[in-house]
């Protein structure tokens, strides 16, 4: 269940962080209106908050969130952006989830 709940919390707040960078791009890249900036930074601000309710020390949570976060970037491209993934990105997904359960799930001795 720990497992389930951290891969949730981790992908809540890869979700927070894309918007929060997505909308600012849209703004500057493609000339969307700039009040898309506000919901952007409330979007950054609640992804900070969501990586302080992580279980791990502070460097760890960062170590693993990033395999998350690549996985929802890429479902990102997919979805949001119409991009299908090759299989160069599939790839990367699988040695980033690899890598991201290694950090947060091993067992450590105390």
């Amino acid at each position: 269940m720990l497992i389930l709940k951290t891969i949730g919390l981790f992908t809540v707040t890869a979700v927070a962080e894309i918007i929060g960078c997505y909308l600012p791009y849209l703004w500057l890249k493609h000339g969307k209106p700039v009040w898309l900036l506000i919901p952007a930074a409330i979007s950054l601000a609640l992804f900070a908050w969501l990586l302080t309710l992580h279980p791990f020390s502070a460097g760890r949570t960062y170590a693993a969130y990033g395999g998350v976060y690549v996985t929802v970037a890429i479902l990102w491209l997919a979805w949001v952006e119409g991009v299908p993934p090759d299989r160069w990105d599939l790839i990367g997904v699988a040695v980033t989830l690899v890598g991201m359960s290694i950090i947060a799930f091993v067992p450590r001795g105390a």
